[in-house]
Formats: structure tokens, C-alpha cells, sequence
């Protein structure tokens, strides 16, 4: 291996399965939101299609659905897993509500106040928020795996707001056109310190429900997850 292949790290962020989310709200960071038994499928999918990489480090968000998510890969790999509280879902206004017009959060006026500002957003954690603790996350799986390959697993607003950054776009955007799927994983490639490059795959797509796919219109609770 050259010394510049030796200097390339690749962390692949990756989305967790789908959630067992009877009543539709948007759970965000509450507790006791585990993988449905489809989660599973996809978790264990994902593990399958990574299971010949040069994974050296596995980490998960705190959230038991990410922690379930991640736990089929560090055990492919005879690793142990550990957390990172920077992985966490996006801090929301409008947790454990339903988030739809005429039966949700947005039928009622006492909730528009905090959807003034779309660029913020006024309704939870500041993007950059956002893009500074990912971007920790993701230099510490880089660190714990140099010249090899690690696993993050976090939620799909985090991911989406960190690889926009990274691919220098506005961090404002419509929900609806956020490439990041259940279960999808986002790789970033580093040279040195410096990322070089962002892919994405969707290794579990066949599993996932037509209209949780990329491009379609999202459902009750889905905003964020």
C-alpha cells in the first residue's frame, strides 16, 4: 500500500432502520423508539453488505434505535461498540407530536411562532449546530480508524445537514428532497484530515417502503428521523 492509500480513511454514516412507530409522532430524542422487525431486516442487511470492508471502528448515537442499527456490524466485524452523544437526532420543538395540517402540530396557532424561520430553523437546533458537533463525530471515527474504515450511525437530519456541508450547500432545504433514506449509508473519504470525497448507497432499498424512498412525500412522523 502506497503512503497515499495508507493516508485515506473512509466513515460511513449511515442511517438506522426503520422504527416501530404505531401512533406516527415524530419521536425524535425520546426514549423507548426501538427498530421494527423490518428495522431489523435492514439493519442486519447493511451489516451483510459491510461485512467485507476494512471496518476498524463502529460507533453509534445513544438512541436505542441507532444502537440497534449498529450492533449487526460491530459484530461482524468482532468489534465493540461505542457511543457518541454528538450523533444524537436533532433537537425538535415539536418531539412527540404528530407533525401534519388538520390533525397535527401545525393546526394548532400556538405552534406557529416556531416555524418562523425555516433558515435557522426556529423549530429546533441550528443547522450549524448541527454541522459542528457531526463534523466532531465523524473526526473522531476518522482518528479511531486511520488508513482503514469506520461506521457512524445516526439519524437522517444530522447526516443530510453534515454532507450538505460538506458538499458546500446551503444547509436550508425542503425536507422532501433529502437523499438519505432508512438505512442508507453516506460515505465520507478523507485524505489526511480533509474530506475528499462523499458517496451514498442505499444497500437495503429493496426493503424499504416505497413512500420512506428518496423523492417521495414524507409521512406523519417522519420529519427528521
Amino acid at each position: 500500500m502506497s503512503a497515499e492509500q495508507n493516508d485515506l480513511t473512509v466513515v460511513h454514516l449511515m442511517r438506522h432502520g426503520e422504527v416501530h412507530n404505531p401512533e406516527g409522532v415524530l419521536y425524535g430524542r425520546r426514549p423507548g423508539y426501538h427498530l421494527s422487525d423490518l428495522g431489523r431486516q435492514m439493519a442486519e442487511r447493511v451489516a451483510e453488505h459491510l461485512a467485507g470492508r476494512d471496518i476498524r471502528h463502529v460507533v453509534a448515537s445513544p438512541l436505542e434505535r441507532a444502537q440497534e442499527t449498529a450492533t449487526p456490524i460491530a459484530k461482524a466485524h468482532s468489534l465493540d461498540l461505542a457511543t457518541d452523544p454528538r450523533l444524537i437526532e436533532a433537537a425538535n420543538i415539536f418531539e412527540g407530536k404528530t407533525f401534519g395540517v388538520g390533525d397535527g402540530a401545525l393546526s394548532r396557532p400556538a405552534n406557529w411562532k416556531h416555524l418562523t424561520n425555516p433558515f435557522r430553523p426556529s423549530w429546533g437546533e441550528p443547522y450549524v449546530d448541527q454541522v459542528v458537533r457531526m463534523m466532531a463525530a465523524l473526526g473522531a471515527a476518522r482518528d479511531a480508524a486511520r488508513g482503514h474504515e469506520a461506521v457512524c450511525v445516526s439519524h437522517q437530519l444530522p447526516i443530510w445537514i453534515v454532507r450538505s456541508y460538506a458538499e458546500k450547500r446551503r444547509l436550508w432545504h425542503d425536507p422532501r428532497k433529502r437523499q438519505c433514506t432508512l438505512a442508507s449509508v453516506t460515505s465520507f473519504t478523507f485524505q489526511g484530515d480533509d474530506i475528499v470525497s462523499v458517496g451514498y448507497s442505499e444497500p437495503a432499498i429493496d426493503l424499504v417502503p416505497a413512500k420512506l424512498r428518496a423523492g417521495a412525500k414524507p409521512v406523519r412522523g417522519s420529519v427528521g428521523a
